[in-house]
């Protein structure tokens, strides 16, 4: 059962971040001396809108070039209630352009060191060093790209915990090197709960995403839905001296610290050393419905872990060798397990056709036929239920679930169990996807609410059989917060937390 539902809008108040104090303006024509930062005389660099700006506010930065040859610096602080916007103007791009400093570790373009901001549309270009850095936490940082900086693109450290990178590409950084310019990194003194969701990294010179360590120690990372390709590249196609690896998870100096990394739909393709790299992390490694393709490895982890920690792959696919996993893994339904066998009829397209493309007007990436699963492949309902949204019987294997028609009934074997699962993708915009499970049939309500615990939004509200269930909500007209979505059934009922970001 599965259905597209708009939601009727109850109200129009935003739930998070409340609604701004004050908008301020950048433009490329607007001046920072004479002007109060309207639309119709806006501040000429965002570092003036920053200083005028108080948690709540929203600064708009008009599309064109903004050049600067210094770093924009943002150290205020918001709250869980009282954010700070720095987007970019509806409809418009605005390109960041720091070619003028002197390549240098402590030039970056943007330093956060701020929390609760909220940082989206920017392109951010060739900084003295990353592209942005970020070391403050509770923030998002959304459908930014990071391009030929002078190290990593954007680089998480120095205790920075809690922030979401969502949507976001970081290509062709290159250090003078060519050892220390990853697409992202997570890595050295960073914190924990960082989340990135819905990324590409390709054509770094040393790896598209890193989470290397030094001093931090037993801290967690989730990466989900991220495309990582042809690192270990320079942007003329040569080889770098690099490492070149795709998802180095962890590793450290002493070759003792635990890096905690759980990584979901993950895709790593023509990385030029490997796709999944231990890198003698000593943390636990979770992989769930992860595809390696065409690596000089595609699955590289065998080194024994840390007292107590556990390595987790489950549903992985891999096209041609899959490398080494050590024999402590915890493995299940693994493409390279009996009785499966792989190759290149199992995918609709194994061309990379369109994998830089542009993304979706709201950020989320392109559609392409590319690693999806053929019909017919013995790979499509053989997974292992972890947790994912799925369609069939079981879960696909690999990182793209496919919706091909089967004649197997999905309600064949319905678990005695009532469960709301967390919707996926989350955080979301505009459409997430949220799944159920009802051991008895009867009237059952799906039902949205906003933090204030009003109504938003009614996805289901009729009869539905017994068994697990898909529903596709689409939050129409609804601002960026924190929702809750409501299960009823059955005299039960289960509530959970989910994100929407425009």
């Amino acid at each position: 059962m599965k259905r597209l539902l708009s939601c009727a809008v109850l109200m129009s108040a935003i739930a998070f971040p409340l609604l701004a104090q004050t908008s301020y303006f950048v433009s490329t024509s607007g001046n920072d001396t004479t002007n109060p930062g309207t639309f119709d005389f806006p501040f000429r660099t965002i570092p003036r809108a920053i200083t005028a700006s108080v948690a709540g506010d929203t600064i708009y930065v008009r599309g064109g070039t903004h050049s600067y040859n210094t770093t924009i610096n943002i150290s205020k602080q918001g709250s869980d209630t009282s954010w700070f916007s720095l987007l970019s103007y509806p409809g418009e791009r605005p390109f960041l352009d720091f070619s003028s400093m002197p390549i240098s570790g402590s030039l970056r373009g943007i330093s956060l060191s701020g929390s609760y901001w909220r940082v989206k549309g920017f392109d951010i270009y060739k900084a003295g060093d990353n592209g942005m850095h970020l070391r403050g936490h509770h923030n998002i940082v959304e459908f930014c790209s990071f391009l030929e900086n002078n190290d990593t693109g954007l680089q998480l450290s120095n205790g920075a915990a809690d922030n979401q990178i969502i949507n976001c590409d970081s290509y062709f950084n290159v250090d003078p090197g060519q050892g220390n310019a990853d697409g992202f990194a997570a890595k050295l003194d960073v914190g924990t709960g960082n989340y990135f969701y819905g990324c590409r990294a390709w054509q770094n010179s040393d790896d598209g995403y890193d989470g290397y360590l030094r001093p931090s120690n037993d801290i967690t990372t989730t990466l989900e839905n991220c495309w990582i390709f042809r690192n270990g590249y320079l942007k003329s196609g040569l080889p770098s001296t690099g490492n070149g690896n795709g998802f180095k998870l962890g590793g450290s100096d002493q070759q003792n610290l635990m890096h905690n990394v759980i990584l979901k739909n993950c895709l790593a393709f023509d990385n030029r050393v490997k796709g999944f790299d231990q890198n003698n992390n000593k943390g636990s490694m979770t992989l769930y419905n992860c595809t390696g393709y065409r690596n000089g490895t595609n699955y590289s982890i065998s080194q024994a872990l840390a007292a107590g920690k556990v390595l987790t792959v489950v549903n992985c696919a891999s096209l041609g060798p899959y490398g080494s996993i050590g024999a402590f893994a915890v493995q299940s339904t693994n493409s390279w397990l009996s009785p499966f066998f792989v190759d290149a009829t199992d995918f609709v397209s194994i061309d990379t056709m369109g994998v830089r493309g542009p993304r979706k007007p709201d950020g989320n990436l392109p559609d392409l036929p590319f690693m999806h699963l053929a019909q017919g492949s013995d790979l499509i309902d053989s997974g292992t239920d972890v947790g994912l949204p799925f369609i069939g019987s079981a879960p696909d294997l690999g990182c793209f679930e496919s919706d091909w028609p089967t004649s197997v009934d999905d309600n064949a074997n319905v678990p005695d169990v009532f469960a709301l699962e967390q919707n996926y993708p989350n955080p979301f915009n505009p459409s997430t996807r949220i799944r159920f499970t009802i051991p008895v049939a009867g009237l059952s309500s799906l039902r949205v609410y906003d933090v204030l615990g009003r109504e938003v939004g009614v996805v289901l509200n009729e009869q539905v059989p017994s068994g697990t269930h898909e529903m596709d909500w689409e939050a129409v007209g609804l601002g960026s917060g924190v929702y809750f979505y409501k299960l009823d059934s059955g005299g039960r009922s289960e509530v959970k937390k989910m994100i929407l970001l425009h």
